[in-house]
């Protein structure tokens, strides 16, 4: 495994990168990971940068400690509010929405890794990933109307989707926590796994990911994100100009190659 340079500025996220899975862990457990000003300077380029990187196939979010995130950073959220800072007003449009559209247009699959409590911004998080593992001891908590705010982080779009519109709106409305099990019950998770067996579940997941058909899964994800907003017609005609993409590339002629074959496919994720 190979350790990124942590920026000097926010030394509270961790990068590391082992065998085409970038992994970044949020690392301010004594404030259950919650996004401050220099998490937020590094987190968002980031997510830019393993976009960006054709070395990597697959990306890891998860956090240190007892929690997975927190979300927003209250006692440095009122500190700026009592100090009148603008950065106040403009955190949503600048950090939290550019983060979440990073990780939902990312063309290679991006998994939450949830160890631990995720609140607020931080569920929400979790909510825009591609795929979501929970360590048993985990939790989902949406936060914002005890802290007299509204739902941010694309939680209005993203949490209906996975769980209905009336299970949202319990959850937003009431601050109500769900446990692991309630989760994976629900749909929020798509598995739930011991505490033990987290970490090691979480890494044979992401290999397999990693060494799959990378072309294939940003185009999936595409196809989905396109048809939450196309009607069926489009939907389809998007799906005629993604599958043509992918009768053309490499990866494609490998998987047919090994199908004759009867071995199994390699894929350079092209």
């Amino acid at each position: 495994m190979t350790s990124e340079p942590v920026p000097s500025a926010a030394p509270s996220l961790l990068i590391d990168t082992d065998g085409g899975v970038r992994t970044l862990t949020l690392n301010r457990p004594a404030a259950f990971n919650a996004f401050d000003l220099a998490l937020k300077a590094a987190f968002l380029p980031a997510l830019l940068a393993a976009a960006e990187d054709p070395s990597v196939r697959a990306v890891v979010i998860t956090g240190t400690g007892r929690a997975f995130c927190a979300g927003q950073d209250l006692k440095e959220h009122l500190r700026l509010a009592q100090a009148g800072d603008p950065r106040i007003g403009s955190t949503v449009g600048e950090f939290y929405n550019p983060m979440i559209r990073a990780v939902m247009t990312m063309p290679k699959p991006v998994i939450a890794a949830i160890n631990g409590v995720a609140a607020g911004a931080g569920a929400a998080l979790a909510f825009a990933c591609d795929l979501r593992i929970a360590a048993a001891s985990a939790s989902f908590a949406m936060a914002f109307a005890e802290a007299g705010l509204s739902a941010d982080s694309g939680a209005s779009f993203t949490l209906p989707r996975l769980i209905g519109w009336g299970r949202a709106q319990q959850m937003l409305l009431t601050g109500q926590s769900v446990d692991a099990t309630e989760a994976l019950r629900i749909g929020l998770v798509g598995q739930v796994r011991p505490d033990a067996e987290f970490d090691a579940a979480v890494s044979e997941l992401a290999r397999r990911l990693a060494t799959g058909p990378t072309g294939s899964y940003a185009w999936i994800k595409a196809s989905l994100t396109a048809a939450r907003s196309d009607d069926l017609a489009a939907a389809l005609d998007f799906e005629d100009g993604a599958q043509r993409a992918c009768f053309s590339s490499v990866d494609h002629r490998e998987a047919l190659a090994a199908f004759v074959g009867k071995r199994r496919a390699h894929f350079i994720g092209s």
